[in-house]
């Protein structure tokens, strides 16, 4: 049995990432299955108030941000939003 948390858009994927280049979906969703296989770890990746809380990544050379919430008792990564300055 694998350890990986799964992940999903809130409320879905029309409404995060609806209408941006398929390049920055793929890599939406690379960094969001990156995210689940770190499982718990993926409580302390990117910028947010305290672990556990709403999350903030930059990709894209800081031209995307992902914000995120790792849901410890679902095991899931919930990717609430992407903006995308390029």
């Amino acid at each position: 049995m694998s350890d990986a948390w799964s992940w999903a858009y809130d409320p879905d994927a029309e409404h995060v990432v609806g209408g941006l280049p398929e390049e920055v979906v793929a890599e939406v969703e690379r960094m969001a299955q990156q995210l689940a296989d770190l499982g718990r770890d993926a409580l302390d990746v990117g910028r947010g108030p305290r672990p556990g809380s709403l999350r903030l990544l930059e990709f894209f050379g800081g031209f995307g941000l992902l914000a995120f919430l790792p849901l410890e008792r679902s095991e899931v990564i919930v990717i609430t939003s992407v903006t995308w300055a390029g």
